[in-house]
């Protein structure tokens, strides 16, 4: 008996579809995105790749003018330093491993040159330099840190100082007195008060010998003079000055208050109070004569002058000159009867005498 296996036939095999057939396969709206997923993540990895090679920046200067931003990078690129621009051009930016090499290098190039310099040009002094250079270079030290003192104030930016020091002669009637001119720049929105500009004027005044307040102009960015001329009342006062005004007018309107507050209420009074003090100084001088003490207590001696003089001179001497007119005079007696008396010089003569006395009395 013949067993009969019946078999079955085998099916063909499947191969699985590739990606370009699943992506083929796939929705226009799937592809679409699945594109978009790819082109950011291969944005991603380049921006970090990008971002790795560079290096991160830091600020190498800020606040700059456009004439030393243009000096640094016109350097840099000479450098071949890779930089940035932030805060609209005012900062530039390099890597910040380079920071204070650059930083070095630029300052042995002389930049920025905008940079305010102090006493420490003194530092540099050359050998063989004259009177005038060193003179010169004293003054720009001094401007400079003028400068930075009045640019430490909150409300001022930048500022320039500018100094007249007159040479110094012999002659005291045709020495000139030293000036100076401040130039500021405020931020925008702020200016500064009666007091911090009195206060700038003192300190420029106080730091050159020999110059008076009055003799400080101070100045904003737009031209306006800041200190006041002299025809206003309270031109040229210093900060004492200044603050024994505003001492007086609050005294005189806590008064006024003090006294109308009982009579109208509280709420019901506004004072104000401007006082015009003068604080101009004269000099004069005044001679007097205090009269006379006693009986001439109406008379004023202002001066007297007297001189006297006297002297008495004897007879020239008379006689037979020889030994006995060097003999001296012998006592006077009587002379007796019928003799002669001795040879002997004259002793005798009268006495004249000499007087003088003048007398100027005002």
């Amino acid at each position: 008996m013949d067993n009969a296996v019946a078999v079955k036939p085998a099916l063909p095999l499947v191969e699985p579809a590739g990606f370009g057939a699943r992506l083929a396969a796939m929705p226009m709206r799937a592809k679409l995105s699945f594109l978009l997923g790819i082109a950011a993540l291969a944005a991603v990895v380049l921006a970090m790749t990008l971002w790795n090679s560079q290096g991160d920046y830091k600020v190498l200067y800020a606040n700059l003018s456009d004439k030393d931003g243009g000096a640094i990078i016109a350097q840099l690129s000479q450098m071949n330093v890779p930089y940035r621009h932030a805060d609209g051009g005012a900062a530039i930016l390099v890597p910040a491993t380079k920071v204070h090499d650059v930083r070095l290098k630029l300052a042995a190039a002389g930049l920025p040159k905008g940079s305010v310099v102090g006493y420490e040009l003194m530092d540099g002094a050359r050998f063989g330099q004259t009177q005038f250079q060193e003179r010169l270079t004293f003054q720009r030290g001094l401007e400079g840190e003028l400068t930075r003192s009045i640019t430490a104030m909150a409300a001022v930016q930048n500022a320039r100082v500018h100094l007249a020091l007159p040479n110094q002669n012999g002659f005291f009637r045709e020495q000139q007195k030293p000036s100076a001119s401040v130039l500021l720049t405020m931020y925008p929105g702020r200016t500064l008060e009666r007091a911090q500009i009195a206060g700038i004027v003192h300190l420029v005044s106080s730091s050159v010998p020999e110059m008076s307040p009055k003799a400080v102009s101070v100045l904003d960015q737009t031209g306006a003079l800041l200190t006041a001329s002299g025809d206003t009342p309270q031109s040229g006062l210093d900060a004492q000055q200044l603050q024994y005004v505003n001492q007086v007018e609050a005294g005189y309107t806590k008064r006024i208050f003090e006294l109308l507050e009982p009579l109208v209420g509280r709420d019901n009074l506004r004072a104000t109070v401007t006082a015009d003090v003068d604080f101009s100084q004269t000099e004069a001088t005044a001679e007097e004569f205090s009269p006379n003490q006693g009986a001439n207590a109406t008379v004023a001696i202002r001066s007297q002058q007297v001189s006297e003089q006297s002297g008495s001179t004897g007879a020239p001497p008379s006689g037979v000159p020889g030994a006995a007119s060097n003999q001296p005079p012998v006592p006077a007696t009587a002379p007796l009867a019928g003799a002669t008396q001795p040879l002997q010089a004259a002793q005798g003569g009268a006495a004249a005498g000499n007087s003088r006395r003048d007398a100027v009395t005002n």
